[in-house]
């Protein structure tokens, strides 16, 4: 079995690594991990670039140490290719190239990028980004990538844009759990102009300094750290900015359980588990949760006013 170095500065010690039956059993954990040394040249083959040199924005201090790759890598939520966690090997189905990013709407310039174009023009720079799930389990990832602000300047959003949405790729020949049509696809999420404009919101296009893998939302995905980590939109073709407020995925389905904003909050439970605390990826440590995912400082301005929203589902 090929062991997955990574050469980096914050590289931890083995023994920090989640023992290997926590997430999948004993023999399946040993399958995978020959398995992943396959699918790292999946990049490399549907001919992905190396990504631009990125520094480390020392800023975002994450607090805690960086999640094993493997279990960033092998325990994902991505509901185009099924609902249970495993479904890394079925995502690399998901072509990475040629890839387009439409950004349009309420925007003086509309455009479409090819992933490539758009990442030789963007300040890319590497953050260390914690991500909490709704489901109460939190990872902490070597995010490269570049601010959305940036990537707005672009195209110049109209005075009168309030929105930002993000739309999902939705291809049925690769995505099999577009099979189920009970689903409102294609995934969609949302935020305000004024989130969107924060320091902190990122458009993700690598982890652990290689190329986005598919099943972590590659080629380019989107990440609020602040927030649940279903606002997060995977494998992005369309940015549109609107004046109206996005109807998002699980708020389509579940309004009672999913609203728009979706900060973290450990005081406000979801209707079926607490919030209060989370289980770590790596250590499987329990630690409490903190409010804005301890982003507070960067964004609690943000809501200054809205305390009539329901700020925290």
């Amino acid at each position: 079995m090929m062991q997955i170095r990574i050469p980096r500065g914050w590289e931890i010690p083995d023994s920090a690594a989640t023992p290997e039956h926590l997430v999948m059993g004993r023999r399946k954990a040993f399958g995978l991990g020959a398995a992943l040394a396959g699918l790292a040249g999946t990049a490399q083959a549907q001919g992905v670039p190396a990504l631009p040199a990125a520094m480390r924005n020392t800023r975002f201090v994450p607090g805690r140490d960086i999640s094993p790759e493997r279990d960033v890598t092998t325990f994902n939520n991505f509901y185009e290719f099924g609902t249970s966690k495993s479904i890394s090997r079925e995502a690399q189905r998901l072509p990475q190239r040629p890839w387009t990013l439409k950004v349009d709407g309420m925007v003086e310039t509309p455009r479409e990028f090819a992933i490539d174009d758009l990442l030789r023009t963007m300040p890319v720079e590497e953050r260390v980004y914690r991500l909490r799930c709704v489901e109460a389990w939190s990872m902490v990832v070597p995010w490269t990538g570049f601010p959305l602000s940036a990537l707005l300047a672009l195209v110049k959003p109209l005075g009168s844009a309030r929105y930002v949405a993000f739309e999902t790729a939705a291809l049925p020949a690769v995505m099999p759990g577009l099979r189920q049509s009970w689903y409102p696809w294609p995934y969609v999420e949302g935020c305000t102009i004024a989130e969107a404009a924060n320091d902190l919101s990122f458009m993700v296009v690598g982890a652990y300094g290689k190329a986005l893998p598919p099943q972590n939302g590659g080629p380019i995905r989107f990440h609020q750290p602040w927030k649940y980590g279903f606002k997060a939109g995977k494998s992005l073709v369309k940015i549109t900015l609107t004046d109206r407020r996005p109807v998002s995925f699980w708020e389509r389905i579940q309004p009672q359980e999913y609203g728009f904003w979706a900060n973290v909050n450990p005081e406000v439970a979801h209707p079926r588990w607490s919030q209060a605390s989370e289980r770590t990826l790596g250590s499987n440590a329990r630690i409490p949760t903190q409010l804005f995912n301890g982003y507070g400082e960067f964004v609690s301005d943000l809501y200054s006013g809205l305390q009539n929203e329901r700020l925290w589902a």
